[in-house]
């Protein structure tokens, strides 16, 4: 695999460079409450400046929906200076007036920051005209968003079309380290959670060849738990498994290399969290965690593992009850992670989850591309690697 990186472009002085970044940050009351995607930036912004290219940060905030005060980017812009330490001017316009005077008149090394580009209805629409408006007010096009590259969007997809592609700094380390789970040093270990089947079997299948053991907890487990007529009680699990799960099933049997919990943590008919083994889960009880047992087992494979990959909680992690069991198995794959084997952990809630185990130093990619993630190493199509990869 070639990545076309913005490294190999040898002149960019005076050039605009329309760089795509996916600052989707949280926020509570109108403040930011966790930055990491804008300091995950910083590289590919300090790049271009460095070679005295000219910048127009575009990115989405949210989905508006109406609520456009509350996700404009004017709070990003100012948040982005504040850590850049460069002066940063927000542009209340995508490709109106305003931004195209405030494009021209960009000298090197300026950053100018476009407002919210789902505020045009032309983003999600991936419609052209909106694109080639977009692609107007620079020279080149920079994609440092891995993040929503699985999404066919205007700015992700179209916009290759109508300038010269290439990766950012951030997008190409991502794909390097995906890279190295597709071709993994074996054992490999895939560990996934979460609640939907159906958006994390593809995954499931295009590594099951791969992989030594897919170690299963969460909604997953609850899933095939039900389908293979286990009692799952109140617990939850995605309506639409079925459908999804028979081509993990030979004669009725889970295929070998998907290790299933052996006992869990339920939360009971009288609101009591309870240890238990398969056999005695009730039709009242909820399946919320794995157990002790299921812990030491999915050591034992992680510990002599030489390549981890791990998407999704294994319970309800944000009750306390709860939280033992992924707790546990991200500071095992953590420990065993920088040196022993590569370890690599991505989406939301699993990179919530590692910091509350406060060791994601430790590992040796952490990726907040959860849905992307998934995507690219379930062999999906990617609109916004298509002028990337070659």
């Amino acid at each position: 695999m070639k990545i076309k990186s913005l490294r190999q472009k040898r002149n960019w002085q005076g050039q605009k460079a329309l760089l795509r970044l996916d600052l989707n940050v949280p926020q509570v009351k109108g403040k930011i409450s966790d930055d990491y995607r804008l300091q995950a930036a910083l590289p590919t912004i300090n790049f271009l400046l460095n070679r005295k290219a000219s910048v127009i940060i575009i990115s989405h905030w949210g989905d508006p929906k109406g609520q456009e005060v509350y996700l404009s980017t004017r709070l990003l812009a100012k948040r982005l200076q504040k850590i850049l330490q460069h002066k940063v001017k927000y542009v209340s316009d995508i490709v109106g007036d305003k931004a195209i005077s405030s494009a021209k008149s960009l000298k090197e090394g300026e950053i100018i920051f476009l407002e919210n580009l789902r505020f045009n209805a032309g983003e999600k629409k991936n419609d052209k005209k909106f694109a080639k408006k977009l692609a107007s007010l620079a020279d080149v096009y920079v994609n440092d968003a891995f993040s929503v590259c699985h999404r066919q969007q205007a700015s992700i997809s179209a916009i290759g079309t109508f300038l010269p592609v290439y990766a950012g700094l951030q997008l190409e380390t991502e794909l390097h380290n995906l890279q190295k789970i597709l071709k993994p040093k074996k054992p490999l270990v895939v560990v996934m959670g979460g609640a939907k089947i159906s958006t994390k079997a593809p995954l499931i299948k295009k590594l099951y060849s791969s992989a030594n053991q897919i170690l299963l907890g969460g909604g997953l487990a609850n899933a095939f738990f039900k389908k293979s007529g286990i009692e799952i009680g109140r617990s939850l699990c995605d309506k639409d498994a079925d459908k999804y799960l028979e081509q993990f099933f030979v004669r009725k049997k889970v295929m070998s290399k998907i290790i299933l919990p052996i006992d869990v943590i339920v939360r009971t008919k009288n609101g009591r969290h309870q240890h238990k083994y398969l056999k005695d889960i009730k039709k009242s009880d909820s399946i919320l965690d794995i157990g002790p047992d299921s812990i030491t087992l999915f050591s034992a494979y992680i510990k002599k593992s030489q390549s981890i990959v791990w998407n999704g909680p294994l319970g309800k992690f944000e009750e306390t009850p709860f939280k033992h069991g992924t707790m546990a198995i991200a500071a095992i794959i953590a420990s065993r992670s920088s040196g022993r084997a590569f370890g690599l952990i991505g989406g939301g809630e699993t990179v919530e989850a590692l910091k509350m185990t406060k060791m994601e130093d430790y590992i040796d990619w952490v990726s907040t591309a959860g849905g992307a993630m998934l995507s690219y190493l379930g062999g999906e199509k990617m609109p916004g690697l298509k002028n990337i990869i070659y």
